[in-house]
């Protein structure tokens, strides 16, 4: 909304020292045509009406400008909105074993997967500081620099895979701050073979401003998916449980985030609205004059 209220003006301003050049014209004009200089006030009047034609057009750049922005809002929102859509289906759709290949699983992120074996609680990992996934909150404060609420970890845990004959990482889920030593929630942690769904993560890059991940303090902020592997001895293979897998007293499941921001009705409301006001004042300034 500042860009918009900038914008427009400037461009009021413009039109605005526009309608004042063009009145010092006609004093110019009218001065000359009473001393005699008649020759010289023709060509002035032809320099100015050129002069006054080519900002006419130039001026009509910025509501033609900001209408295809606006346009292209529209797309970029139907694409997210399609995207959005594409990774529901994904995290919702019937769970397949999971594959070993890494090719494969390169091609299967937020595709869910099931795999049986048990937990190592020994080896734990801990990504912080996290907040609970909840779709409809986050949609809710899409866009906002900071947002409310309890702050934890998920944590990580090596899990054999008994039928594959190979341990992967797993996400269990959320914990808050003061339940993340293991010794907080016992009641949580699941001994014996369990029959697990989740969602395939890929690894992360680091992005910028975020902290490094601090192995030797167990500090983890994004998935570095080798790093893990080699601290834990599994494969760089990760999944986030589902909810179902939440156990009393345990971490909670299903910590998939697939809300992206979407925030190009903003857009378009901001770009289709300025395109609208310059083209009114364009349409004062020049057309509806000439109608008068």
């Amino acid at each position: 909304m500042y860009s918009l209220k900038t914008l427009l003006v400037v461009y009021n301003r413009t039109l605005a020292t526009l309608s004042t050049q063009q009145r010092s014209s006609v004093f110019k004009r009218a001065d000359a045509r009473s001393i005699g200089w008649r020759h010289c006030s023709s060509a002035a009047a032809k320099t100015a009406s050129g002069e006054d034609s080519f900002l006419k057009w130039f001026l009509l750049l910025i509501p033609a400008t900001t209408f295809g922005l606006g346009t292209w809002q529209v797309k970029r929102r139907q694409w997210k909105l399609r995207l959005i859509d594409d990774l529901t289906k994904l995290t919702s759709a019937e769970p397949i074993p999971l594959p070993v290949d890494p090719h494969e699983l390169q091609q299967l992120e937020y595709r869910r997967v099931r795999v049986r074996g048990r937990y190592d609680h020994a080896k734990e990992l801990y990504i912080l500081p996290r907040s609970p996934v909840d779709p409809e909150k986050e949609a809710r404060e899409a866009g906002r620099l900071s947002s409310s609420g309890e702050t934890g970890a998920n944590v990580v845990t090596p899990f054999h895979c008994t039928e594959l004959g190979i341990s992967i990482l797993v996400n269990r889920g959320y914990v808050p701050k003061q339940k993340v030593r293991p010794e907080t929630r016992m009641k949580g942690q699941v001994e014996g073979e369990v029959e697990l769904v989740g969602v395939v993560r890929l690894t992360e890059q680091r992005r910028p401003f975020m902290p490094n991940n601090d192995v030797d303090r167990n500090r983890w902020h994004y998935r570095d998916l080798d790093a893990m592997s080699a601290m834990t001895g599994a494969e760089a293979i990760f999944i986030d449980a589902d909810f179902a897998s939440t156990i009393p007293g345990g971490p909670i499941g299903g910590q998939t985030r697939v809300t992206l921001r979407n925030e190009h009705m903003q857009y378009v409301i901001t770009w289709y609205g300025l395109c609208a006001a310059t083209s009114y004042m364009w349409y004062t300034k020049f057309i509806k004059k000439i109608k008068v």
